[in-house]
Order: C-alpha cells, then structure tokens, then sequence
C-alpha cells in the first residue's frame, strides 16, 4: 500500500498510536462536531477506509496570514497532527516546502489527479479593480486562480471573514474592488467558516467533517457551519446574568468591569454576533475577548469594519422585567378585561354575563 493511499488509522499506527487512542481521536472529533456520542463509531469507519487520502488545496489572496496562524495553534489533544496526517496537503504558501515553479506545478499536479475530489479552502478577498491586479501570485490574478482551482473542486471553504464577507479589504472605501468567495464561485457548494481569525479548532472540525462525511455540515442562512455558529455569543457568555439584571461596565476600568459585569454599553457585539468564542474560546481553551476584559467586535459577521463603532452601544439594552413591573402589567390587563367585560354586558350580550376572567386570560391580554 502505497503512503497516499493508507488510511488514517494505518497512519496513525505507523506513528504508535494505539487503536484505543484512534477511538478517543474519533469520540473527540464527533464532539466538536455537535454529534451525538454513537455517532464516534460512524466517524471511525470512515476514517478506517483504506481509501487515498483527500487532496486539500488552500488559496491565500488578500489577507494578514492570520488564518494560517490560527489554524497552526489548534489545539484539542493532537488533532491538528492528526488531520494533517488525514489528508493530502498539496499547496499552502505557508506551509508548503516547494516555492516558485516548483510550488506551481504541484497545484497543477494535485489539481489534475483529483479533479472533482480535491477541498478547496481559500482565505483572503479577491480584487476586481484594475482588473485584478491588485494581487497575483505566479503571474496569475487571485480571481483567475480561483476560477481556475475552484473548477475541479468538490467543494469550497472560505476561511476567514476576508474570504467569507470581504472582510477588511472590502470596508469602505473598498479601493481594490474586493469581493467575497461566494461572490465568485457560485456554482460549487461553498462554506463561510468567518472570524478575524476563526477559531483554531473549527477551522480543523469542518475539515473533519468533510473527511469523516465527504459533505460539507448542514450550513445556516450566511453558509457558516450551524454546529460552530447557531448560537450568539451572547447566548453563551458568563457576563449574560449581568445583562439579564441590568448591571453594565460603564469603562474598561471601573468597578463594573472588576467585577465582571455586561460590556454592552462599551459597544459589545456579542448578542448579534454567531461564534463559538464563549464555548471553544482561544487560546489552548484559556479565555476569549469577552473573558479578558474587552467587548466582542463582531468579527465573524459582514461588513463588521463598517458596522459603526466598537465601542459604541448597539442600542440601549432590554432591561430586566422586575416584580413590580410585573404586577404592574396583570393590574393594566386587569382593567382592560374588565372595560371589555362592561362593553360586552352594556351590549346586552348573554354569553358576557356568564365569562370568568381567568389569571391566563391576563397574563395573555
């Protein structure tokens, strides 16, 4: 059996990871998937398959290296080994050893042996001003090599929120043109995994799935992975009791803030911003913006460069329902029901003399 065409598993026993390690891998892997723990049997098979392993092919255009960084810094036990170990990484400008012709044509070469198979991850916008020429690698404009590479890939993954919504490059006044992935390639299945960076670990948890799967995972209305962006991270943080009880930081430095209270009013973002930051966190799982004293900026949702200060609030902020406004409430609905009850009986309804205004019949007016 030739090196490309063993499993993981033959991989990983070659390295001296015992079966029992592989099943823990696997468990780990369904985990952060959003799976359920039966389905670890699932995700072992199909990584047991002695089948040649998947080519990936990542596209750097306009971006800061930041998302390479991050995916280098994953940091569940051993995955980012072991998904390297998975798959067949055939052109990365960062990472790859070859440079010039010699990195070219091992794109052209990886593009022609897997056609239609090959994972295509792009991080950075494209330019379209001046005809692209904003950026090139190799003579060639980054829309022309995403056209080209995206042709025969199976599926698409943008990495980054440069790549996934335009990001920096495309914030007012957007001077090159910059545009999104999905702006370009719109026939191919195209999946947003945004962040300024993202999170290590999701970035390494899609390209799991699309190992262990060899689909893309059920997507929400932006294309991002429902498992790693379907709650906000005000849904998840441990400043939320805060919110809920009106108590906010007024400055970075006060006695709110030592004391862990909401930063909404210094302009967090974290109740319309989808991410796994308060779960996942940063960091080998340390902390997360939130956690470390600065408010969310909103960094995996479009056109957040623009989308007013950082450190202004959103808006003024629901505040909590007390006792008293509660009573409050079922004494208005109180009177209101019995204004109607009189209405009804002055009208010489039958039915009116006979209806029970009822606790639920309050709460409900």
């Amino acid at each position: 059996m030739s090196e490309p065409d063993k499993s993981l598993f033959d991989l990983l026993a070659q390295r001296g990871v015992s079966r029992r390690g592989f099943l823990k891998f696997c468990a780990t892997t369904a985990s952060m998937l959003g799976l359920p723990p039966s389905m670890s049997s699932a995700v072992a098979e199909a990584l047991t398959q002695a089948a040649r392993r998947p080519s990936v092919i990542w596209l750097s255009f306009q971006e800061c290296t930041g998302c390479t960084e991050s995916l280098t810094r994953a940091y569940s036990p051993t995955i980012e080994s072991l998904i390297f170990d998975a798959i067949s990484l055939d052109y990365h400008h960062t990472l790859q050893a070859a440079s010039g012709d010699a990195a070219e044509e091992a794109r052209a070469q990886a593009m022609k042996a897997n056609y239609g198979s090959y994972l295509l991850l792009v991080d950075g916008s494209i330019p379209l001003g001046e005809g692209g020429a904003y950026s090139t690698i190799a003579g060639h404009t980054n829309l022309s090599m995403l056209k080209e590479v995206a042709e025969g890939a199976a599926a698409v993954v943008s990495i980054g929120t440069c790549a996934a919504f335009g990001g920096l490059p495309m914030a007012n006044p957007n001077p090159t043109g910059a545009v999104s992935v999905k702006d370009i390639v719109q026939d191919k299945p195209v999946m947003n995994v945004p962040g300024c960076p993202p999170i290590p670990n999701v970035i390494v948890g899609v390209v799991a799935h699309f190992l262990t799967f060899g689909a893309l995972p059920e997507l929400d209305a932006l294309g991002r992975p429902k498992v790693f962006y379907g709650d906000t991270i005000h849904d998840r943080c441990y400043r939320r009791p805060f919110y809920d009880r009106g108590l906010f930081a007024k400055t970075f430095d006060d006695e709110g803030a030592r004391n862990g209270w909401c930063l909404y009013e210094l302009g967090c973002k974290g109740p319309t911003t989808y991410n796994a930051c308060a779960t996942l966190k940063w960091n080998g799982g340390t902390s997360f913006p939130i956690q470390s004293g600065h408010g969310c900026l909103g960094c995996s949702e479009p056109k957040f460069w623009d989308g007013g200060g950082f450190y202004t609030a959103l808006s003024t902020p629901i505040q909590p329902v007390t006792g008293a406004a509660v009573t409050a409430a079922l004494a208005g609905a109180a009177v209101g029901a019995a204004v109607a009850f009189g209405n009804q009986s002055t009208k010489g309804k039958a039915k009116a003399a006979h209806t029970k205004v009822t606790i639920d019949d309050l709460e409900k007016a």
